[in-house]
């Protein structure tokens, strides 16, 4: 059996192919301005050496439109027939105007027909009816132009630019999203166009997921499956970026969904198309190689695009489980940090062996400094600390050196041929490693219920276990309520893959409501992260997945023809002033489209609005207009002062 893909419909984007079986297309967007052609077709070109499917040009007025012409000429002159995406926002004209001319065009329907004033009121039917027919007249000429020239469209759906009618009635959430669309999605049915791409975009990633999952059951219930687009919009910059990316097409990838991916990066547009090939590969990997991703059983006793509604809200507690110490339902996930893999053999434990997992010893005054990033356990293995350990801090040592001292704070992992013969435990917690396949013989030992047990499920070096854990662990627990610890231990050469790769997995699962915690190992010859940075990963998913937050959050839009500042730099120097103010989220925008509405649940915004001029917002509410740009960060900081959300750095003392 093949892995289970979303069986969507065929459309056709010029000669490019997408939906159905068809394999996952990779895309991106061009940054430099539509009208200067030169830095247009230099950036499609390096786009396509990188291994770019499909590229999108930002359209914000018919002069750019028009000008699509003499990019797609001058491409085509060089040897490219790459097809091309108009992206449109607030203007219809330019949308009609470039349908003519590419092979596909995007409209947000939240700003198409609109224009978004964050005016909330009730509607009669009506009236939401007769908003509905406006809408109607507005998008009509550009269908019928898409039928004529055969041109693809993609409604792409923003979380934060819903329109204010759809946010009076549905409000801000991923049913206004998917209605939002499904408007669009019908005048094209009623008009039998069915050249379409859906997309449901948003910063968050749990959002983006949740919407697209309510979409997908939503097209089932109408009986046509349109193919997706898969993206976490403004996700940032370095690994940010890349996790939140991951978590949220990643996850949506293992659940059988997405036709074309695009990974959004404050970036170089090139560097986005590695980062989107290290996913959709092995997927693609499983139809054309005819790979078996599950067992029979699994795939004819749960097919993974069926999806139960029930199922879809992403915000959902995590799955019942007992309270043992701080690893309960209710307390943020556990990070367990493996030091025994950091040190030579045979070598003895120091307190600066504890610097990587957030831990800094003073010797001068004789304490430790505990920072963001501190875990909460650290392995040991088989070895002793002979010196005093912070108070909030666990240490994890294998069975037969734990019951020699039974130290305080000091907790023993079992493995399952240990658990059939010792008989005596730690009364507080003790640790059980398993591998999945073990997980159904759990039932077995009644021990599990008379002691304080938490679960560390060993996900070995394989890309697509994911997916039979999630199956066996929905199995399980409606009669099992131990906590689990998901362990990862990817033997990947590649930092970005296995960046991508870890997020991925964690987030398929946690998603889920599965997991009281996380542990990443470095395996094999696989040792490409320090210790410090593997850390520090395991914080930064816990905080995509708004699980655990323990630095700043940056919301920055990718960059495209309309931004009016270099976002790369800007981000750069906002971050430099504000990495320090844990669980501030400040959003980044290029210019006013992607500005108050889509960083939606940021704290302060920074917004373009004009050439060499920013607006600063406070949510939705513009706080200060136009302010040069040479003086906006410090204003932006200003700002935050005004609200008392800002602190001066405190700065680590030096580990000695």
């Amino acid at each position: 059996m093949q892995y289970v893909k979303l069986n969507t419909t065929e459309v056709s984007i010029g000669d490019l192919k997408m939906g159905g079986q068809y394999p996952i297309k990779v895309q991106s967007m061009i940054t430099s301005d539509t009208m200067n052609t030169p830095a247009v077709v230099e950036e499609c070109m390096r786009l396509i050496e990188a291994g770019c499917e499909l590229i999108r040009i930002t359209a914000p007025s018919i002069k750019e439109a028009e000008n699509l012409a003499h990019i797609k000429a001058q491409l085509k002159q060089k040897g490219y027939n790459i097809p091309l995406c108009a992206d449109i926002h607030y203007t219809p004209n330019a949308a009609e105007t470039a349908a003519r001319i590419v092979e596909k065009v995007r409209i947000n329907p939240g700003n198409y027909a609109d224009k978004k004033k964050f005016e909330y009121k009730e509607y009669s039917d009506s009236e939401y009816n007769a908003e509905l027919e406006r809408i109607r007249e507005k998008f009509l000429p550009l269908i019928k132009i898409c039928k004529e020239y055969g041109t693809a469209l993609r409604i792409g759906t923003n979380h934060g630019s819903l329109s204010d009618r759809v946010l009076s009635k549905y409000g801000d959430t991923p049913i206004g999203m998917v209605e939002s669309a499904m408007e669009f999605v019908r005048i094209c049915e009623e008009e039998n166009l069915k050249n379409i791409v859906i997309s449901m975009k948003a910063s968050n990633p749990l959002v983006m997921i949740e919407a697209y999952r309510l979409l997908v059951h939503t097209m089932i219930q109408s009986g046509t499956l349109y193919p997706l687009h898969l993206g976490v919009t403004e996700a940032g910059d370095g690994e940010d970026g890349r996790i939140k990316s991951a978590i949220g097409i990643g996850t949506l990838l293992e659940d059988g969904m997405g036709d074309t991916v695009r990974v959004s990066l404050t970036e170089p547009a090139e560097n986005e198309i590695p980062a989107a090939k290290k996913l959709v590969e092995t997927y693609n990997d499983f139809r054309e190689k005819n790979l078996n991703f599950m067992q029979d059983w699994l795939l004819t006793d749960h097919p993974q695009w069926r999806i139960n509604i029930e199922n879809i809200n992403t915000n959902k507690p995590r799955r019942q489980t007992k309270d043992i110490l701080n690893i309960s339902k209710d307390k943020v996930p556990v990070v367990i940090q493996a030091i025994k893999d950091n040190l030579p053999e045979q070598s003895n434990i120091k307190p600066s062996n504890f610097f990587s997992a957030g831990y800094i010893y003073n010797t001068k005054y004789d304490k430790w400094n505990i920072t963001d990033f501190a875990s909460d356990y650290i392995y040991i293995g088989q070895q002793e600390i002979d010196f005093d350990i912070p108070g909030n801090l666990g240490i994890i040592q294998d069975y037969m050196w734990w019951i020699k001292n039974k130290k305080e704070q000091h907790y023993p992992l079992i493995n399952l041929e240990q658990l059939k013969e010792i008989t005596e435990y730690h009364r507080e917690l003790n640790f059980l490693e398993i591998n999945s396949n073990e997980l159904g013989e759990l039932q077995k030992y009644d021990i599990l219920t008379k002691q304080p047990f938490v679960l560390i499920i060993n996900i070995q070096d394989d890309f697509y276990a994911s997916g039979k854990l999630k199956y066996l662990l929905e199995k399980l627990y409606p009669c099992f309520d131990l906590p689990l610890i998901f362990k990862l231990s990817l033997n990947i050469s590649d930092e970005e893959t296995f960046i991508m790769h870890s997020s991925k997995i964690f987030g398929y699962l946690m998603t889920s409501g599965y997991g009281n915690g996380i542990m990443i190992v470095r395996s094999g010859t696989q040792k490409i992260l320090s210790p410090q940075k593997l850390n520090h990963l395991m914080f930064d998913i816990l905080q995509a997945l708004r699980w655990r937050i323990s630095k700043t959050e940056y919301i920055a839009c990718p960059s495209c023809g309309r931004t009016l500042f270099d976002l790369q730099e800007t981000t750069q120097k906002i971050k430099e002033k504000t990495a320090h103010l844990k669980g501030l989220k400040i959003g980044i925008m290029g210019c006013i489209v992607n500005g108050p509405g889509e960083m939606a649940d940021a704290d302060f915004g920074y917004v373009g609005t004009g050439y060499g001029k920013i607006s600063l917002y406070k949510g939705h509410q513009v706080i200060k207009r136009n302010i040069p740009e040479e003086k906006a960060v410090e204003e932006l900081i200003n700002l935050i002062k005004e609200y008392g959300m800002y602190k001066e750095a405190n700065h680590q003392i030096e580990n000695d």
